[in-house]
């Protein structure tokens, strides 16, 4: 009974606490304020005007501080508005409207489209397939990424296999990296349909939160020099390095897949925000820079995943299981009956991403996965959220008997 006591407490102390979403704290934007006296000149290093339209691909300074970084050669790379979720959204409407490299015809003329998606997975992915009627198969995850057998076979015998999300380096929401043996295996496979991508959604990739940054293998290089370089599709952003508002994201590929998606995104735009790259060049410098900031940033969230491990290991010791990631924004918690404890997290205030978002159709047929996003909230507030959360996981487990 000590868990019903202690959630009746808990409800009575009427709390207003979030954490559905790994935003930046305002602390983390603090960080990047210096950026809103920037740029010093609008001129690029070329003498490309910024103000002015024109220079659909990105100024070459800013590919070339990010091509390492995100593993694409500098002038296989795009530059774009803030969120990368767009160049992910938009590439899938390309394809569905115009003939992908290596397509026999439109990913709308086909009967069906299908992605793989490895769960526990991000949720924003999920939801563009579905707003476009595209067929999710959930492939589970292990500790180096997505199950490779079971991918491998889908893909050789399904040729409406179009698609697969990946989140490589500190997934989202497990914090898992991608072994160089699956990303050997993902460049190298067998596939049924000629036009099958990976879309690689590399949003983690300068997010470390030790001292030994996770590596991770060049699916591009790999995937080139195996014959199969029109197969990836690279994604990245500025989103929680600098202003998550006013970022720069980046579509990075083959050099026949950026001509197509430039030849596409010339027909709703006549160039990006250039000013917005000037100020990020002139404040992050280089590679070096940004590791710099990343670790500013490291130093304000790094407590807050020690915090969550700290108090989860107090309060739930034998009754559920959970990451602990050296990177990303996430930690993924495994309780039994899930969709129970986030409705009685909810009715506790304490707001929870769903239980079945990590998973498509927001259907998790286990249901044990909660997404906890430590990043947005003070400390105290972030304690009160996770004992509260631990409450809840017990009172659960109690009544469940």
């Amino acid at each position: 009974m000590t868990a019903q006591r202690d959630y009746a407490a808990l409800v009575q102390r009427g709390l207003s606490l979030d954490l559905t979403r790994g935003k930046p704290s305002p602390r983390q934007l603090d960080l990047s304020n210096d950026m809103l006296k920037l740029p010093s000149s609008y001129k690029a290093a070329d003498g490309t005007d910024g103000r002015n339209y024109g220079n659909l691909q990105g100024l070459t300074e800013l590919r070339a501080l990010f091509a390492p970084l995100i593993q694409v050669p500098a002038e296989q790379l795009v530059v774009g508005g803030n969120a990368s979720l767009a160049l992910m959204h938009d590439t899938v409407v390309h394809a569905l409207l115009s003939k992908v490299p290596g397509a026999e015809r439109r990913w709308i003329e086909e009967p069906e489209i299908t992605f793989l998606c490895p769960v526990p997975g991000y949720d924003r992915h999920f939801t563009i397939c579905e707003r476009f009627g595209i067929t999710m198969v959930p492939v589970p995850m292990n500790a180096g990424g997505p199950d490779m057998d079971v991918v491998e076979r889908l893909v050789a015998t399904d040729a409406s296999v179009k698609g697969m999300w990946c989140v490589p380096k500190y997934s989202n929401p497990s914090g898992i990296v991608y072994s160089d043996e699956t990303v050997r295996r993902l460049a190298t496979m067998p596939t049924a349909a000629s036009d099958f991508r990976i879309f690689w959604d590399n949003a983690y990739a300068v997010h470390h939160l030790t001292d030994t940054p996770a590596e991770l293998a060049d699916l591009l290089a790999l995937a080139t020099a195996h014959g199969n370089a029109d197969r990836v599709f690279v994604y990245a952003s500025t989103s929680k390095v600098t202003l998550a508002g006013a970022g720069v994201s980046f579509f990075g590929s083959s050099p026949a897949n950026v001509e197509w998606f430039l030849h596409n995104t010339a027909k709703q735009s006549i160039g990006p925000d250039k000013i917005n790259q000037l100020r990020h060049v002139e404040f992050l410098r280089d590679p070096a820079g940004v590791a710099l900031h990343m670790l500013r940033h490291a130093d304000l969230i790094g407590p807050k995943f020690e915090l969550v491990d700290k108090v989860l290991t107090e309060q739930l010791g034998g009754l559920a299981s959970w990451t602990s990631p050296k990177g990303g924004y996430f930690i993924s918690l495994e309780v039994p009956h899930a969709a129970e404890v986030v409705a009685k997290a909810k009715a506790a205030g304490i707001a929870l991403t769903p239980a079945g978002a990590t998973h498509p159709y927001g259907k998790d047929p286990d249901d044990r996965t909660i997404r906890i996003a430590p990043t947005y909230p003070d400390l105290d507030e972030l304690e009160q959220a996770i004992n509260g959360l631990a409450v809840c996981v017990r009172l659960v487990a109690e009544e469940r008997g």
